[in-house]
């Protein structure tokens, strides 16, 4: 299992994901799952990826062939809006399943894969997609203007209290990662490294981008302050009165 976000605001996008990949509890590895392609200077588009490793690995790999391929079929590139590159990403996903549908199924394992694809395309506004296994989409809205995948329950509730597309683009980048952090301390399966990019709105330039593993100084400093600052906020809360004519005593039966 992973954990993938992006978070849309006026000033740009947010992308990140933990690098974890299990096959059970004795097989654990980390694989990068955020990813940018080398397309035309019109565009920037970033794909995440959770659930079936070797499907999402296929997924990207005839995404480069196809970048690379000079017959004029469908690509990154032939896309006028991005809903359209969300439709051909969705493509490639249900036929690479669909490619290993019978095997799976004989031994009951998930070929499944669902996607986040974000970015710009040169006259028009950022965009982020969520790519369902089946390959269809949602679009992130005005209400929520963010998009999860994977093991997303945990960060859930942060980010429905504090995102707001008038949000400053560094703020919503600490929100996700408080929100990566609260998915890894509530579920073994996702864990750091996290992977970081950040675009700004009609820049047309490759998303900045970072990884903080476990060790790393701003991200100990970011979960401690975060920690403290909850359990703060915990105590400045107005006590519980028993006394109060505001608490009404439960009724027996």
């Amino acid at each position: 299992m992973t954990y993938c976000l992006a978070i849309r605001v006026k000033q740009g996008i947010v992308f990140a994901a933990d690098t974890r990949s299990n096959a059970g509890v004795d097989y654990v590895t980390s694989y990068r799952k955020l990813h940018t392609f080398p397309t035309a200077d019109d565009r920037v588009i970033v794909l995440l990826s959770a659930g079936s490793l070797a499907t999402s690995q296929a997924v990207r790999n005839w995404i480069r062939r196809d970048l690379e391929a000079k017959d004029g079929r469908d690509n990154l590139n032939s896309a006028r809006y991005l809903f359209e590159v969300a439709e051909y990403v969705g493509r490639i996903n249900r036929s690479v399943q669909e490619e290993h549908r019978e095997e799976l199924d004989r031994s009951s394992i998930s070929g499944e894969a669902s996607l986040i694809l974000g970015g710009q395309i040169n006259g028009d506004a950022p965009e982020i997609f969520l790519i369902y296994p089946q390959g269809n989409f949602i679009e992130a809205s005005e209400d929520t203007p963010y998009l999860q995948s994977g093991e997303n329950k945990y960060g859930k509730p942060i980010l429905d209290r504090l995102i707001t597309t008038d949000m400053d683009l560094e703020l919503a980048t600490r929100v996700a990662i408080i929100s990566l952090d609260a998915t890894i301390s509530s579920n073994v399966t996702v864990a750091a490294p996290i992977d970081l990019a950040v675009y700004e709105s009609d820049s047309l330039r490759t998303p900045r981008s970072a990884r903080l593993d476990s060790s790393d100084p701003y991200f100990q400093r970011i979960r401690d302050q975060w920690q403290e600052t909850i359990v703060a906020g915990l105590r400045d809360l107005p006590p519980f009165g028993w006394d109060s004519a505001e608490t009404t005593p439960l009724k027996n039966g």
